[in-house]
């Protein structure tokens, strides 16, 4: 009587049960549609896509006297003066030479017509006068240009990459996007860009210079380098926990394995492209193995990625279709392994023309798994979508079409690139909701059973403890991965803090810390002290050595100052160029002067030798310092102001000193 009882009162509970799941399930994959719609909407928006009607560059000269560069950033586009198979110097310009305008960004493969510029060899000279309202500090965003560049501003050289020659084997190839500061003149000021290239299948300049104020550049810089180590960290997590997933678990389903080795080709790619991070953790990376190995990526992503849908849905891809993206994968592999970028380059067009073809393939098959209403179909999709149509807008950008010919609509609808990544970690998402879901119900399928079994022949006291075991278990790795995210997080925080070059806070992180110590000091009424450190005619240094003697320098400076500063409380960071900034909390005036010349001999004692400078046979430094007791009427800015003042009294005074205010 009482196991009748039992029986009876467990269906009524499954029962409840059941209706309680099926509402939640609803609310689920409502809910599940709004966040795929909402990251849809984000990637749309976070392509790039500006509306805005800023200026365009027409006859290489450009009016930006309107601008204000505290909050707009332009992109330096339209028509630059263009002197074709000349690398012109500054100065060098005469009323002699015939001027010829192009349009930037574009390659200059469209405005020669004899064989070699078809293939992008050759050499230029890019040109364009830029009028501000007045004298101010400003700073240019400079992409990869191809394959190898000069850029001088006014007359002085901010900027390079690889060897600018006339041949193949005078020139030095090298892709690395960077950030060049300078002080703008009021009225005209030149940009002069050599660019030469004998490597690639395009050359000139084929992505936009961006100008803006310091701060702009470098957020724009700094959001840019975040975005792509978090889709970098992410889509590496992503793969390597779906290959681990295929090879302990379910080794018949290949479809996380597939989807695990797009994930790190993908992020793989993100190092090469874009920002190009890869060569600022390893500056004299091969240009030629690079570029090989970015290729490789995309050639062995696209029957990948078929791959991946084909063992979701095998049922409805022919197989023959899989044996050509196979053999076409392959066949462009070889290419790539075997030839020179010159040559693979050019016989990228055919691939991207077959990707497409490859695609709109897939389309064609979720349109009909959508009809037959296969189960997930909806959540595959959307996520498929993203991925596709990011890939979509990556292959028309990267074409040679976009820079060889005016497709003024292809320009129009398509004006950022390398957006996959976003596109695959959206992907990423819904495929790991949908992996949450499948093992949802095979837990709900498992504990169905379950209480049949108990039902028949099973205590309260064992199912009781054993659910209890399973929430405590589900509990713990609950914690544990909110501890690893935790970590993550705090590590990627304090990368976007680090100067990369030189390992030191960078200006970031100055501009926290002195919030928070001014005010700790104002509470306490304690002295706070400011030095601020510029090494002695380092432009001289650059020119003379060059950037990457500069790049030495700077990092030997940088490492003599942090390991000077003995307190736990002292906060040394990267200012900007060549100038450091070192907060002292606590610190009067008698400490402060102690430490200046403290830190002005360490860097004397270094013994870098820097011939040019009219100071010492060896790089020196000016310090300015100063210190003060803050109050309800000073700022932090105040005590910054009075370090600068006291720095330029420093240079005027001699430099290799220190100055107090």
């Amino acid at each position: 009587m009482i196991l009748k009882k039992a029986k009876g009162n467990s269906g009524i509970i499954r029962k409840e049960e059941g209706t309680k799941t099926g509402s939640l399930q609803r609310h689920l994959k409502q809910l599940i549609a709004v966040i795929i719609v909402g990251m849809l909407t984000i990637f749309w928006l976070g392509t790039g896509r500006n509306f805005e009607p800023y200026p365009k560059a027409e006859t290489g000269i450009m009016d930006l006297t309107q601008l204000e560069f505290e909050n707009d950033v332009v992109s330096l586009d339209g028509q630059w003066e263009f002197f074709w198979n000349r690398l012109l110097n500054p100065g060098e310009l005469k009323t002699d030479i015939v001027i010829e305008y192009v349009d930037i960004p574009s390659s200059w493969n469209k405005y020669v017509s004899n064989k070699s510029t078809y293939y992008g060899d050759g050499y230029a000279t890019y040109r364009l006068i830029f009028i501000t309202e007045e004298e101010q500090r400003l700073a240019l965003k400079i992409p990869r240009l191809r394959t190898a560049y000069k850029l001088w501003v006014n007359g002085e050289l901010i900027a390079s990459a690889g060897t600018v020659g006339k041949a193949r084997e005078a020139m030095k190839p090298q892709y690395l996007p960077q950030i060049s500061f300078f002080e703008a003149q009021q009225g005209e000021n030149e940009i002069l860009i050599q660019v030469s290239n004998f490597y690639h299948r395009s050359g000139g300049i084929l992505e936009s210079l961006k100008l803006g104020s310091e701060d702009q550049i470098f957020e724009l810089k700094l959001k840019s380098m975040a975005m792509e180590f978090i889709l970098f960290g992410s889509l590496m997590c992503i793969g390597t926990y779906h290959l681990t997933l295929f090879f302990f678990r379910r080794k018949k389903d290949s479809s996380p394995m597939y989807f695990g080795l797009f994930c790190i080709l993908i992020g793989i790619r993100i190092m090469l492209s874009g920002e190009c991070f890869l060569f600022y953790l390893f500056p004299e990376f091969s240009w030629e193995i690079a570029h090989k190995i970015l290729t490789l990526t995309y050639y062995l992503g696209v029957p990948i990625a078929l791959m991946f849908f084909i063992a979701i849905f095998p049922e409805y891809f022919n197989i023959r279709m899989i044996k050509a993206a196979q053999m076409m994968g392959g066949v462009f592999v070889l290419i790539v392994l075997f030839t020179p970028a010159k040559i693979f380059t050019v016989t990228n067009i055919v691939y991207q023309i077959w990707s497409f073809g490859v695609i709109f393939y897939i389309i064609s098959v979720f349109i009909k798994i959508f009809i037959h209403r296969e189960k997930d179909s909806l959540l595959i999709g959307l996520g498929a979508t993203a991925l596709l149509m990011s890939s979509i807008n990556d292959i028309i950008f990267f074409t040679p079409w976009m820079h060889d010919n005016e497709l003024v609509f292809l320009r129009a609808l398509v004006r950022t690139g390398n957006i996959t990544p976003l596109g695959l970690f959206i992907f990423a998402c819904t495929n790991s909701l949908l992996i949450a879901k499948r093992f949802s119900d095979a837990l709900e399928q498992e504990e169905l059973m379950t209480a049949k079994l108990t039902e028949m022949n099973a205590h309260l006291d064992e199912l009781v403890f054993q659910r209890t075991k399973d929430l405590e278990e589900s509990n713990q790795k609950i914690e544990y991965q909110n501890i690893e995210l935790e970590r993550k997080n705090q590590v990627l925080q304090r990368f976007s803090f680090k100067d990369p070059l030189t390992g030191v806070w960078n200006r970031r992180k100055y501009a926290q810390m002195i919030k928070s110590e001014w005010r700790r000091c104002l509470r306490e009424q304690k002295p706070i002290a400011l030095l601020l450190l510029d090494i002695d005619h380092f432009k001289r240094f650059n020119d003379f050595y060059g950037h990457m003697e500069g790049d030495k320098c700077l990092i030997k400076v940088g490492h003599a100052l942090k390991k000077s500063l003995s307190r736990s409380t002292d906060i040394l960071a990267r200012y900007g160029g060549e100038e450091f900034i070192v907060l002292l909390a606590g610190a009067g005036k008698e400490e402060s002067i102690k430490t200046a010349n403290m830190l002005r001999q360490k860097i004397e004692d270094l013994a870098i030798l820097h011939e040019k400078s009219p100071v010492s046979d060896y790089v020196t430094v000016s310090i300015g310092c100063t210190s003060m007791i803050p109050n309800l009427n000073s700022s932090y800015q105040d005590l910054f102001n009075m370090a600068d003042k006291a720095l330029y009294q420093a240079k005027n005074a001699g430099r290799n000193q220190v100055r107090f205010l």
